[in-house]
């Protein structure tokens, strides 16, 4: 495997008793999409404001394409683009020259920034935009200049906090779009979402923060364990969960049976075909008192509560 694109050792940002970001560390190859779950508080903005040289840890460190971002920041940045959870907006200032500032703020001039800006608008569909006031934008067409301004100078890594945070359904398919076309110019992405949905369509790996802490990582298969051998079922026993456990962990047909706080049990079926499930799970009726047995699907939300329980119980 090629070295690493970005590499995260022993980070550590703290303010105060609060632990912010609590020694993590993470590898990202050029060209994925990663996506940065957690809840409030987890960690997930400090972080990004580390990689992007905003901030300076305690502690770690963090390497860009080779160059140790605390110690070479002027060079690194030339390599990001940063695209914050929040817009603000210049008063009087127009979608093509609040561009074409930060053209200028990257160093550009001549026809190479005139040619750069007009690059980003038409990728980023605010052409018809670059007369109006940014401050009389709606909230997808924000988004969108905000876009348009991370991309000035063609950077290789992406890094953007909560972009599609109160967008409307048809904005949030116009977001997705232009990730979607980044990708498949080999852009490396980070991005942080509430949307789990979305960042489970947009990212090829994982990576969950609570506390400051790194909790789990991995591709939404893993994580959810779609790939894992057999079928996974909820089960709802007639009385104590447990009689039920005992029972599962003495039958050959199911594996890796966990009683959940709703009162079901979660259990995987090794049958291999439609007709041996069938009977594994006659079988188990027969056994026991139950009364549903239900297909079960994990989808990314589940797995990051389940995830955080398991790990607030360590």
């Amino acid at each position: 495997m090629a070295d690493p694109l970005i590499k995260v050792t022993d980070l550590v940002r703290h303010f105060g008793a609060v632990k912010a970001v609590d020694s993590i560390s993470f590898e990202l190859q050029a060209g994925q999409s990663v996506g940065l779950i957690g809840a409030n508080g987890a960690g997930k903005t400090t972080t990004m404001r580390l990689l992007t040289t905003l901030d300076l840890p305690d502690s770690g460190e963090i390497i860009i394409n080779g160059l140790d971002a605390t110690a070479w920041p002027e060079k690194v940045r030339a390599r990001i683009g940063w695209m914050p959870d929040s817009f603000s907006p210049m008063d009087h200032t127009t979608v093509f020259d609040y561009i074409d500032f930060f053209a200028r703020a990257y160093g550009l001039s001549g026809e190479k920034r005139v040619i750069e800006v007009e690059r980003v608008i038409k990728f980023c569909g605010v052409s018809e935009l670059r007369d109006r006031f940014i401050d009389k934008l709606s909230k997808g067409q924000s988004q969108r200049v905000s876009l348009a301004r991370m991309l000035i100078g063609n950077p290789d890594f992406l890094v953007m906090d909560e972009p599609a945070a109160g967008l409307d359904p048809q904005a949030r398919l116009e977001f997705k779009q232009l990730v979607r076309e980044l990708q498949k110019q080999g852009k490396t992405l980070l991005i942080s979402s509430h949307i789990l949905t979305e960042l489970a369509e947009m990212c090829d790996v994982m990576i969950l923060m609570d506390r400051g802490k790194i909790i789990r990582r991995g591709t939404l298969a893993e994580l959810t364990g779609e790939n894992q051998q057999g079928t996974p079922y909820s089960i709802r026993p007639v009385g104590d969960a447990n009689e039920l456990l005992a029972w599962l962990a003495g039958s050959r047909d199911w594996m890796g049976a966990t009683s959940q706080a709703d009162g079901c049990v979660h259990a995987t079926c090794l049958a291999a075909d439609d007709k041996s499930i069938a009977a594994a799970i006659a079988t188990l009726c027969e056994g026991n008192e139950v009364l549903e047995v239900a297909r079960r699907t994990v989808n990314l939300e589940q797995t990051f509560v389940n995830i955080l329980q398991e790990n607030n119980h360590e």
